[in-house]
């Protein structure tokens, strides 16, 4: 079978599979724009295209969002015509759809059969749009307008999408009841026998101090350090944390762009921001005991997992983050936010323990009675792998999903492009 597999930036989502399917025997290439020049890689044949044309100046914010989605179609589409020319025709087209890219490629390629990585829909209730309320919406009165603009590409890929697949039921349940009827839930996979515990496992935080097993390690991640991923909570809880452990060493990790949500004011970072707020209530000597590690290579947050011994995760209501299953694989034992992406990973009491998201006092109290119990710490992060290993090994369980789905695709009559 020809499989053609669409991604901004190749292998994003698709970093097992696309080789999982060569070794099944089908013919796999990808479009991407992240590449210059047509390569291989692991079997597959990576076809490079341009993106063509920019951003209208003072054009209507709402649309803004959707005209980079529609220069990106336009311009995939082009490069789909040219392999159409050289006599090109897949069968099976898997994308993710969120920069647009697929718009128009049932129009190249009417016979093929489309599959959407389906992320997530933006849903205007306040569970969404007002969760957090010191960072409410920009205009609440024209909110659900603009998400409804939002949207568009969601909407118009739902015409053509033969069938979805999305990492979790949350995310899955934020499309509209017709779309969620097309969408398999099966998860991108965890590696476990890469990401596992280790009681030799080592994190320099500095040329001067290493972390293992021994010490009392509090770890929290996010790709970017913001207030999505709960980041201002716990800055605010960290004063507390530092007076009520005063063995604990705290280790963060995460960039200072912005990955969701509102940007912070031009010039600062989310970062700084809530550094700065807490960064008087804390005394030298305990500030020496806070580690901010930035982006790392991916051996060293492993390592960071390896030598947790609570590990704090707190999120939105939003698309769950790779690092909280990760850290379950890792055998962690964690602290989490009650929030209902969470919620689907990890039972309280059993695989971790649940706290809300706004309580400061609680993660405090948690947290502390989480380092008094290393037994505990040790049944929920046992259990925590077990879970993973259960429901989201990448081998076992998540790979052989994702395969059968792809094959699936091809039995399906095509939907073709509407007018």
């Amino acid at each position: 079978m020809d499989i053609l597999l669409i991604h901004q930036n190749f292998p994003g989502q698709f970093k097992h599979l696309a080789p999982a399917l060569v070794r099944a025997g089908h013919r796999v290439t990808a479009l991407t724009c992240r590449v210059k020049e047509a390569q291989v890689w692991n079997g597959v044949r990576i076809v490079a295209y341009k993106v063509h044309g920019a951003s209208t100046r003072d054009i209507h914010p709402w649309l803004a969002d959707f005209e980079t989605k529609v220069l990106r179609g336009q311009s995939c589409h082009a490069a789909a015509v040219a392999l159409k020319a050289r006599g090109y025709a897949p069968d099976v087209i898997c994308a993710h759809h969120g920069w647009g890219e697929s718009l128009f490629l049932k129009d190249a390629w009417p016979g093929a059969r489309l599959g959407l990585y389906c992320e997530l829909y933006h849903l205007a209730t306040p569970d969404f749009t007002a969760f957090d309320p010191e960072f409410p919406p920009r205009d609440p009165a024209t909110d659900a307008l603009r998400l409804r603009l939002k949207n568009l590409n969601n909407r118009l890929h739902a015409e053509i999408m033969d069938a979805g697949l999305s990492p979790t039921r949350f995310q899955a349940g934020t499309y509209p009841d017709d779309v969620r009827a097309r969408i398999t839930v099966a998860h991108d996979g965890i590696d476990t026998a890469v990401v596992r515990p280790d009681p030799e496992a080592r994190l320099a935080v500095s040329d001067q101090l290493t972390l293992t097993r021994d010490d009392e390690v509090v770890t929290f991640i996010n790709r970017n350090l913001e207030p999505y991923r709960g980041y201002h909570v716990f800055m605010r809880a960290l004063p507390d944390i530092l007076r009520s452990r005063p063995r604990a060493h705290v280790v963060l990790l995460g960039g200072e762009d912005t990955s969701y949500g509102a940007k912070p004011p031009q010039g600062r970072t989310w970062k700084q921001i809530f550094l700065d707020e807490v960064r008087p209530r804390i005394a030298d000597a305990d500030w020496a005991r806070v580690h901010f590690l930035g982006r790392v290579p991916y051996d060293r947050y492993l390592s960071m997992l390896q030598v947790s011994s609570v590990h704090v995760y707190l999120t939105y209501p939003f698309v769950l983050s790779w690092s909280l299953l990760e850290s379950m694989a890792a055998e962690c034992a964690i602290l989490a936010s009650d929030t209902a992406p969470v919620r689907e990973a990890i039972t309280d009491g059993e695989t971790g323990v649940l706290t809300d998201f706004f309580d400061r006092e609680a993660l405090v109290e948690r947290l502390g009675a989480l380092l008094d119990d290393p037994a505990r710490r040790a049944d929920l992060g046992a259990a925590a792998r077990r879970h993973v290993l259960d429901h989201y090994d990448l081998d076992t369980v998540c790979l052989p999903a994702q395969l059968a789905w792809v094959e699936g695709l091809a039995a399906l009559d095509p939907r073709p492009p509407r007018d």
